[in-house]
């Protein structure tokens, strides 16, 4: 090529030439344009600092399992593909495009290199900087904090966070993408990155050698390249053979053709090598594994077929798999995974199911396809009768959609109830006698109610339709053996058939701790008297639990830390309301050395031996754990007044009888209600003032 002019006609100077990593660019002047010839100087760009953090675990600790990042780079190959199939029947600016839809694996077992190419939608510069310079989700911190020592060797998070591509990096010292977005501009666009600080992006010319190498000179060519540059202990990932298995173990039910290109040597009868020959292989089956039958799969199909879509390495802990027909049409196949997904308590928690029409991928990104106490679930579901264009507005208010949806609830909630009974069924075995089958049902029930027992109960409260299937299936802790212990969980039938002939109520007490609502002196008062106590201590309980109602619309749920619920212990009410007269010049000398700081002041019907006080709701105020959680979303909640309740035969309240000294009343007030306020959990507003009024007392 001839060397370029020093100026143009305009008289314009080009800069002096340089080099962009070793590969000059030379300027042209054509009709008065400048052209580039080559690499145009790259674009050097930060990663996100979360990124940052990402990648250093990844290269350093994160994946225990290194085979599985070409199951991840795959995947992302798939989902390129459903997305242009999808715009291709959907928007007009797609329709014209030759959809031919498929993944080419090429490797270089010299130079060290794998490639996976897809023909999909691909990426413009702003996809590239959005897609492989950040993490565009809010909970990036609470993940990067997820990540702890032992959890930084498990491989399930980093793909349950969507950011599966960074995985290539466990295995390769620099990956390179190429890529051209369909119906865009035309242009291509190389990203490249060793893993570091930062990546850079440059466009390429489609007449370059590394845009012939992958079809981009051709202008119809969409899709993207990624170009993987081996580390020294990955040198085995640029063979025929470990990629065929790695394929066929991971990816042989992804839908789209993968094709593996490789050089076979030919030998003559001597077995000497005569020469070579390029062949091209599909590696994979290519059929959508739920369209299958399921007489014809096995649990290893399913298995490797959920770790792709949940981007998990462990199996799933349970799987549905349903076809459908008659007025509709349509196939489901749902997964539990075995430990909860890391957003499944943020607010942009990305939904696990992903919504086909007749094969044809249309979102994975709505969040109606399923209730969102059911967030944890992730599967297909493949309707024969929607529309192809179906938009997310049309999505919300379909009739075919809605059917299905509550097809799938219905099934799913009998599925955890199944698992359940079973559980329970194995659980009434002697330990000893117990089946291997027993015990892995009871393991796997313990791991469900472990990880998705608390929005199961969100279900109680948002479900209306479904709330008495879902009463069946949460659990919940108990002073009853049976709901004692590490993994121990009662139901409500299980507390029904052991109730009290006489009992009409199920009792609770609802807080943050466990072990401070069993130390309740509420709770030893009811299981004196032979009451079982259900122990609630997720912050969700005081949500869903008042509006619950009545279980089987016969037992009402009352909570023993609420005003008027001892009215169920039963006892002589005519010797109580005369004890509480006669006691009711001390309750007015407490209440009144208390004032504003209590609502009342109650002698108590419950408390008896070494319990002088306990703390109580009035029934139609909220609860301390609701208003903490009004307060920690930014609301403002109100200030709670609690109602205090001491017992008469405890020496230090019995005290106060005989005497009017104000400030030993204040003292003792003060004492009683702190120490009530400690036993329940709540918020020592004053405590100077409790430290004083005890000194005050031990003084004396």
């Amino acid at each position: 090529m001839a060397e370029s002019p020093t100026t143009c006609e305009s008289g314009w100077e080009p800069p002096e030439k340089k080099t962009c990593r070793n590969h000059p660019f030379i300027i042209i002047f054509k009709n008065n344009l400048i052209i580039f010839r080559g690499k145009i100087h790259m674009a050097k760009h930060e990663f996100q600092t979360e990124v940052n953090q990402l990648l250093k675990l990844i290269i350093h600790s994160l994946y225990s399992n290194k085979d599985i990042f070409l199951r991840e780079i795959v995947s992302n190959g798939s989902d390129a593909l459903d997305k242009l199939k999808y715009l291709t029947v959907s928007d007009e600016a797609y329709k014209a495009i030759k959809f031919e839809p498929r993944i080419d694996i090429t490797f270089d077992e010299n130079a060290n290199l794998l490639a996976v190419q897809d023909s999909g939608i691909g990426m413009n510069e702003e996809d590239l900087n959005n897609n492989l310079g950040t993490i565009a989700r809010s909970g990036t911190k609470a993940f990067m904090e997820a990540l702890t020592a032992e959890a930084a060797k498990d491989s399930a998070l980093i793909g349950q966070f969507g950011v599966g591509f960074y995985s290539a990096f466990m295995a390769a010292k620099k990956i390179d993408v190429y890529t051209r977005k369909a119906a865009g501009d035309g242009k291509i666009w190389h990203w490249s990155s060793d893993g570091s600080n930062s990546y850079d992006i440059d466009e390429i010319a489609a007449d370059s050698v590394t845009a012939k190498k992958y079809g981009f000179d051709k202008a119809e060519l969409s899709g993207s390249v990624i170009e993987m540059h081996l580390n020294d202990d990955s040198k085995e990932f640029a063979s025929r053979w470990k990629i065929e298995e790695l394929i066929k173990k991971y990816s042989d039910h992804i839908a789209f053709p993968i094709y593996l290109h490789y050089e076979q040597k030919k030998y003559d009868d001597k077995g000497k090598v005569t020469g070579s020959e390029n062949k091209i292989d599909q590696v994979n089956s290519a059929s959508a594994l739920w369209k299958r039958s399921k007489s014809e799969l096995k649990e290893a199909d399913y298995n490797e077929f959920y770790k792709t879509i949940g981007h998990d390495g462990q199996d799933p802990l349970h799987y549905v798999h349903t076809h459908a027909e008659g007025t509709q049409e349509y196939t489901t196949l749902f997964f539990v995974p075995q430990s909860a997904p890391f957003d499944m308590y943020q607010a942009d928690y990305k939904s696990g199911v992903k919504l086909y029409v007749k094969r044809v991928f249309i979102t994975d990104d709505d969040r109606e396809l399923l209730p969102s106490y059911l967030r944890f679930v992730r599967g297909i579901i493949d309707s024969e009768d929607l529309p192809l264009n179906v938009s997310r507005e049309i999505l919300q208010q379909n009739r075919i959609l809605e059917t299905i949806k509550s097809a799938s609830v219905k099934k799913l909630l009998s599925e955890f109830k199944k698992m359940g009974e079973a559980a329970d069924k194995a659980r009434a075995v002697e330990e000893a006698k117990r089946t291997d089958d027993d015990k892995k049902a009871i393991e796997k029930w313990g791991k469900f109610v472990k990880n998705f027992n608390r929005p199961m109960k969100e279900g109680l409260y948002s479900d209306y339709a479904n709330r008495d299937e879902i009463a069946e299936i949460v659990r919940f802790k108990s002073t009853d053996e049976s709901g004692k212990g590490e993994g121990n969980y009662t139901s409500f039938a299980d507390y029904v058939q052991r109730m009290k002939p006489d009992q009409k109520a199920i009792f609770y007490i609802s807080g943050s701790d466990e072990k401070n609502l069993r130390a309740n002196p509420l709770v030893k008062a009811y299981t004196e008297k032979g009451f079982e106590v259900l122990i609630m201590d997720d912050e969700i309980d005081d949500i869903v639990i008042p509006g619950f109602g009545k279980y089987k619309n016969e037992f009402e749920l009352k909570a023993v830390n609420r005003s008027g619920s001892d009215e169920d212990l039963g006892g002589d009410k005519k010797e109580a309301e005369k004890k509480e007269k006669e006691f009711k010049p001390v309750t007015d000398k407490i209440a009144k050395a208390l004032g504003e700081k209590v609502k009342e002041v109650k002698l108590s019907k419950t408390l008896s031996g070494e319990n002088p006080s306990c703390i109580v709701v009035d029934e139609n105020d909220p609860s301390y754990q609701m208003i903490q959680m009004m307060k920690a979303m930014g609301q403002p909640g109100p200030d709670l007044k609690p109602i205090l309740e001491v017992n008469g035969d405890h020496p230090i309240v019995a005290r106060l009888k005989d005497t009017d000294d104000e400030a030993v009343i204040k003292d003792v007030s003060e004492v009683l209600l702190t120490q009530a306020l400690m036993i329940a959990g709540m918020e020592i507003k004053e405590p100077a003032e409790f430290v004083k009024s005890l000194n005050n007392l031990l003084s004396k």
